[in-house]
């Protein structure tokens, strides 16, 4: 099993790189939706029931489609009781979902996660073992455009064309994604 964290600003082609990678492995893709999930135990039922497949688990917005609470807040106010914990989806219940032992029941997983926000994510939720690679995708540069032309448009050498320097000053004087 592996996870990836995708980051960066709308646009710039996260869902777009998790196609291509479940294309590139021929693995299925589920997207995770949170708000179909209530507790930890949902979590689990939903973890059991894709074993014995080879898929990639896709959880997007992670930043904003789970609202987990502080956990030295959350300790504080309400104590800790592992009764209440599984009657609610718990910061807890996703770390183990992600590499706990029920997360070792199954075939081959992948799980990526995208924000736009990776500094609002918890520091247990970013290290290795659980997010195994960070990468960030960023506005776009020359030389992906260059890759973009040659790839989609067959342009190899892009200096032949008289626009390529008005496309070049354009891409570094503006943010600009690749879906603009």
């Amino acid at each position: 099993k592996r996870g990836y964290l995708l980051y960066g600003p709308p646009g710039t082609g996260k869902s777009s790189l998790i196609a291509a990678i479940a294309n590139y492995l021929k693995f299925d893709v589920y997207d995770l939706e949170f708000s179909n999930i209530t507790s930890d135990a949902d979590l689990r039922r939903l973890l059991m029931s894709t074993k014995n497949r080879s898929y990639i688990l896709v959880i997007e917005d992670i930043d904003c489609s789970i609202d987990l609470p502080d956990r030295t807040k959350n300790r504080a106010v309400y104590g800790h009781s592992r009764s209440r914990d599984q009657d609610r989806l718990t910061l807890g219940g996703l770390l183990n979902f992600i590499d706990g032992l029920w997360s070792s029941i199954g075939d081959e997983r992948v799980i990526i996660f995208t924000t736009n926000h990776k500094e609002k994510l918890d520091p247990a939720l970013l290290r290795p073992g659980r997010m195994d690679k960070h990468i960030h995708m960023s506005y776009l540069t020359i030389e992906s455009f260059k890759v973009l032309a040659t790839n989609y448009l067959e342009i190899y050498d892009l200096n032949n064309y008289d626009c390529f320097q008005e496309i070049q000053e354009l891409i570094e004087s503006v943010q600009v994604t690749t879906a603009e």
